[in-house]
């Protein structure tokens, strides 16, 4: 069925345009942007006072799936994917088991295969995520598979990373970096400062994010290969990027929206549902994130998607890491660098759509004529609450429960398909 989207805001990192226009789809493809003739048989959408984005991509989520589908699964993942706007994910490998073979990538894209939106496997470094045998990258790449990482730990060992580096320079696979040293963080909850002092448990020594940083960004440089840093949530990551970049270095790197909004005071509450990993820093490093984001140092927002059951939260010092944030993330962008006036919708479009399609190697996706119809439509000026209870995921352990946000995805269509509609 032909489909029209009548007098929306196309904004598109791509072409640079920003303007109201209509957008026509047929057969998946966009045919045509501009006045709309042919109306007959098409389904009508009102863009009137809406947004529309190339399709979202969440460059870090985690599905659960498979071996913890009592969190998560990727159907549920994927429908929270779509209520969010994203038509495009990359789900991390740290499954039971890790996805580190041909068999469990085939698994991935062939359940994903019928949620209607992208789902790209991210694929070990490691064998069994253990840090002692790199994986068969070019089995993996054979698999379909764009990128690497042990995120939920860190590769170790320092030599297997500098060769996976080394090797990604041959093999095109992005390498991902979770920034943390066990050593430092070993019996932390939540980060080391004030609040863990004043709550009395272990914290998480913002050195091992720093530290972690500094040694990829040095064996980056040794080889002269890509790497992407993870979930950046301190001050000295950021500066350590920022001159980095400045020297060259070809580091990459992401931010999720909670180390933009949220300080560790969200943890005096003592609830779970506000740990994570990083954790929420000091008011320094959220400013610090935030700036990086403004200022381009940070490429990309992501979600870190983290489900956990209600059960597994109830205990805040037993508790797993981990919030979801799927349904939230352009909402929350929105509000708190859009509607502050800090930030423009065409550098929040290549934050959320263009620069992680860019980073991971898939496909960068445009709304022009012949580009596949991949388009998240939103009401910028729409309040709402976030109720955990309403949300699409298995899992209700959001950060930003109870929260008023301006900002919500409407339409999310995916190859020329709408897969969710509010």
């Amino acid at each position: 069925m032909k489909l029209i989207i009548k007098n929306v805001r196309a904004v598109d990192p791509v072409t640079g345009t920003d303007a109201v226009t209509d957008i026509t789809a047929e057969g998946g493809i966009i045919t045509a942007v501009g006045q709309a003739s042919d109306e007959n048989g098409a389904r009508i959408i009102d863009g009137t006072g809406l947004v529309a984005f190339p399709g979202l991509m969440d460059m870090h989520v985690h599905f659960r799936d498979p071996g913890q589908t009592h969190k998560e699964d990727i159907i549920t993942g994927t429908d929270a994917a779509k209520a969010g706007g994203f038509t495009a994910v990359c789900c991390m490998p740290n499954t039971k088991p890790p996805i580190d073979n041909e068999e469990l990538v085939s698994y991935i894209y062939d359940k994903a295969s019928k949620t209607g939106i992208d789902v790209y496997p991210v694929a070990c470094i490691t064998k069994g995520m253990q840090s002692f045998e790199l994986c068969d990258f070019d089995s993996l790449k054979r698999a379909g598979v764009y990128a690497i990482s042990d995120d939920g730990r860190p590769v170790e060992n320092a030599e297997l990373m500098r060769r996976a580096l080394e090797l990604s320079r041959e093999n095109g696979l992005a390498v991902l970096s979770h920034c943390e040293d066990i050593n430092i963080t070993r019996g932390g909850i939540i980060n080391k400062g004030k609040v863990s002092k004043d709550l009395g448990v272990g914290g998480l020594d913002r050195a091992s994010e720093d530290y972690i940083t500094a040694r990829e960004i040095a064996l980056a440089m040794s080889c002269d290969a890509r790497v992407h840093i993870c979930h950046v949530s301190t001050k000295g990551s950021v500066n350590i990027i920022r001159a980095a970049k400045k020297d060259g270095v070809k580091v990459t790197c992401e931010t999720a929206p909670h180390y933009f909004t949220f300080t560790e005071d969200k943890l005096y509450s003592r609830d779970a549902d506000y740990r994570m990993s990083p954790p929420l820093r000091t008011e320094e490093d959220r400013a610090a994130v935030e700036a990086a984001v403004l200022d381009g140092t940070i490429d990309c927002i992501i979600t870190d998607h983290a489900p956990h059951s209600k059960e597994e939260k109830a205990d805040f010092e037993k508790a797993p890491n981990g919030v979801v944030g799927l349904e939230t993330s352009l909402a929350a962008t929105l509000t708190k660098l859009y509607h502050t006036g800090k930030c423009d919708l065409m550098k929040i479009a290549a934050l959320m759509s263009k620069n992680p399609r860019e980073i991971v190697g898939v496909p960068v996706i445009s709304i022009c004529a012949g580009q596949p119809c991949d388009l998240t439509v939103f009401d910028p000026d729409y309040e709402w609450e976030v109720i955990p209870e309403e949300l699409h995921s298995k899992s209700k352990n959001s950060v930003f429960k109870g929260e008023r946000l301006k900002g919500k995805v409407l339409y999310t269509i995916s190859k020329g398909k709408v897969v969710f509609e509010l």
